[in-house]
């Protein structure tokens, strides 16, 4: 296989970078992470692209295009590695656990 040329059904690097950047933005789980995917898209953040430029990636919005986005989206979030992902159960579904240690006050005399 050509090294330039991706498998069937494997997104475009730089529509995974996409996903990655909307990802790092603000960790959620689908559907979520489509609002985000579409905020960033419509205000040019990724690299200057609209949703024009995003479209010749595969990554298009339309409700006929959803499905194909979300599969897109669970392919690249697959690829991820464990420890990035380790923690984020909780925030796919909207709650964020945050654990801070206790910190005790210094004994007064």
């Amino acid at each position: 296989m050509d090294p330039c040329t991706r498998a069937p059904g494997t997104p475009a690097r730089e529509a995974a970078e996409f996903v990655r950047f909307c990802r790092a933005r603000r960790r959620v789980g689908w559907p979520d992470l489509y609002d985000e995917m579409w905020v960033v898209a419509s205000r040019r953040l990724f690299r200057g692209y609209g949703l024009g430029e995003l479209g010749e990636l595969g990554i298009g919005f339309s409700l006929f295009q959803t499905i194909e986005l979300a599969a897109m989206v669970a392919a690249v979030i697959a690829d991820e590695p464990q420890v990035a992902r380790r923690g984020t159960a909780g925030a796919r579904h909207g709650l964020a656990i945050v654990a801070t240690p206790l910190e005790t006050a210094p004994a007064t005399a």
